[in-house]
């Protein structure tokens, strides 16, 4: 084979001669290569920057004192960059109380510039609905800026577990540069701890606060946050407005008693972790709880006469719930998961 001008390019015969080149030369092209590099790290640098300062969010006003931030519907994804979580704030007259804080630093960052947009006081808390990654990353962000972060107890559990460093890793690989090595995930400032009550009330810059305990419902951290002067409840993960909810391997049973509380609080607004903020809450909160019932009933009774999963799922009516939106995408593995429940507590019975 041959190469320009006729050079031999036989690979059998080694390497082509070149032309001999003084040193000059090779160390010129040796500085235009490293440069060329460098430019080229630094475009993408900037690109990555300027990409992440597009974001910008929204918020949308619900009531007197409340706001909150609607991620897009799916899972986190390049695409949507992270936002498919929602998060909120309320503002008194004595700062700033926000619930979640989204599932990226940008995003974190990106919602501490919409509040200002919105009022000038200090923000001074942030209630950590529970430690699950699209909820939870932007927190260093508020640390940045001296806001007091509030958890659940069982949070901590989380923060040391393997769990929560595959899980940012994942992220890292997903949703990169939103997420990269300079994510971590934070520590709250105060664990709470509702061993003797299952609320905590306080009052801040003239508005009334519950946070009331649902933990191992969704996760074992799990806290709703309701603002009784304008009945609006952040309910995190633990509702689903007009749609199938995602159980998984939750304990329907602490569930069912978190929609109790809910009921309990006659909220006219409730904001979940995942779609619009609702106004059909007693209508929303029937179909979440007749839903978990209807799981639990079935697959319980599955397990009591010892007929395997797949024999139950397939002879299980489901055509009650089979035209709500997320079936299809939702309810064999809600059915699993609760499947697996009842087997537990079949054997905590005995």
């Amino acid at each position: 084979m041959s190469g320009p001008a006729g050079q031999s390019m036989d690979c059998a015969a080694g390497p082509p001669t070149l032309p001999q080149t003084d040193g000059n030369e090779v160390m010129k092209l040796t500085i235009f290569s490293c440069a060329l590099a460098l430019a080229g790290f630094l475009f993408m640098q900037r690109a990555q920057a300027q990409e992440q300062e597009q974001i910008r969010l929204d918020p949308v006003k619900v009531s007197e004192h409340v706001y909150y931030f609607r991620g897009a519907a799916g899972a986190a994804s390049a695409a949507n960059k992270g936002f498919m979580s929602n998060a909120g704030f309320v503002v008194t007259s004595d700062g700033v109380l926000v619930y979640d804080a989204l599932a990226t630093p940008v995003l974190g960052k990106a919602m501490i510039a919409a509040i200002r947009s919105v009022s000038k006081q200090p923000i001074r808390k942030v209630i950590v609905g529970h430690y699950h990654a699209d909820h939870i990353y932007g927190l260093q962000e508020f640390k940045k800026i001296g806001a007091r972060i509030e958890a659940h107890h069982n949070g901590e559990l989380y923060l040391h577990s393997d769990i929560a460093r595959q899980r940012l890793e994942q992220r890292k690989a997903e949703l990169f540069p939103w997420v990269d090595d300079h994510t971590v995930v934070v520590a709250a400032d105060k664990w709470l701890s509702f061993e003797d009550n299952k609320e905590i009330a306080f009052e801040m810059g003239g508005v009334r606060f519950r946070i009331i305990d649902s933990s191992g419902a969704h996760s074992p951290e799990d806290i709703m946050l309701f603002v009784e002067n304008d009945r609006v409840l952040f309910a995190g993960d633990l509702y689903f407005s007009g749609r199938i909810p995602f159980v998984g391997n939750a304990d329907s049973k602490r569930w069912l008693q978190a929609l109790d509380r809910m009921l309990d609080a006659k909220p006219a607004i409730v904001i979940p972790g995942h779609g619009a903020a609702s106004t059909t809450t007693v209508q929303d909160m029937r179909l979440t709880r007749e839903y978990l019932l209807f799981l639990r009933a079935r697959m319980g009774a599955a397990v009591q006469d010892l007929t395997g999963f797949e024999e139950a799922y397939r002879k299980t009516d489901w055509s009650a719930y089979e035209k709500v939106p997320a079936f299809e995408q939702a309810n064999r593995l809600n059915a699993f998961g609760t499947y697996i429940l009842m087997e537990q507590e079949s054997l905590q019975q005995h």
